[in-house]
């Protein structure tokens, strides 16, 4: 393959990469695929080598089920706190594949991974939470070259997900991501297709040498 061909793939990668919700088939991941993409996350940059993230499978589907009740509660409360325009557009917006999916994967921030002395973390305190962030979006790139769909499930509390995982109390869960085959991704994210949001354009974010005020938002 020649290296136009690789640059082509992995911007043809970038840009079909969705937030996964109606999409997942429920088929089962390939065990090599989904080490392929465990290993993609493991793999991604981290502040001083600290390594701080970990990757909780859940199959198990009574705790799926309890994690979808919560999520279903957090949505309803969110629901209510907007106006009847903003709520019916939000109606139409499945804000999880908990259950649809094969695989949730649940990414935690260990902030003592590497101490005492985390190299380039002493002046960012969060410098290890951006690396995590880099860590999903390696497996979420990877699943979709692998042809699978990423969901981050975000209408939680930290503390009833850590509860219901057993995970210590110094670990910070940052991410549900449901995970799994799908039937196509959709050429516009949903929150677009929904009318929620338009995508700014990159050129209204791009700033030369200091940062300029836009006229809109």
């Amino acid at each position: 393959m020649s290296i136009e061909e690789q640059v082509a793939g992995l911007y043809e990668v970038l840009h079909r990469r969705r937030d996964t919700r109606r999409e997942f088939t429920g088929a089962p991941i390939p065990p090599d695929a989904l080490h392929r993409v465990l290993t993609a996350a493991h793999a991604a940059p981290s502040v001083g080598l600290s390594q701080p993230w970990d990757f909780i499978l859940v199959r198990d589907g009574t705790t799926r089920r309890a994690f979808r009740d919560h999520v279903h509660a957090e949505r309803s409360m969110f629901n209510a706190q907007l106006d009847p325009e903003r709520a019916e557009v939000f109606s139409r917006i499945k804000v999880e594949g908990i259950l649809e999916s094969s695989l949730g994967v649940v990414v935690t921030y260990d902030p003592d991974r590497g101490s005492p002395a985390v190299l380039g973390r002493h002046a960012i305190a969060d410098a290890g939470l951006y690396s995590v962030c880099l860590a999903i979006q390696n497996l979420w790139l990877a699943a979709t070259a692998e042809g699978l769909g990423v969901g981050w499930v975000s209408f939680y509390r930290e503390d009833v997900l850590r509860r219901l995982l057993h995970i210590p109390a110094g670990l910070r869960p940052v991410a549900w991501l449901c995970v799994g085959p799908v039937a196509g991704l959709p050429d516009q994210p949903d929150l677009e297709r929904a009318g929620w949001r338009n995508r700014i354009p990159v050129e209204d974010v791009v700033h030369h040498e200091r940062y300029r005020e836009r006229s809109s938002r």
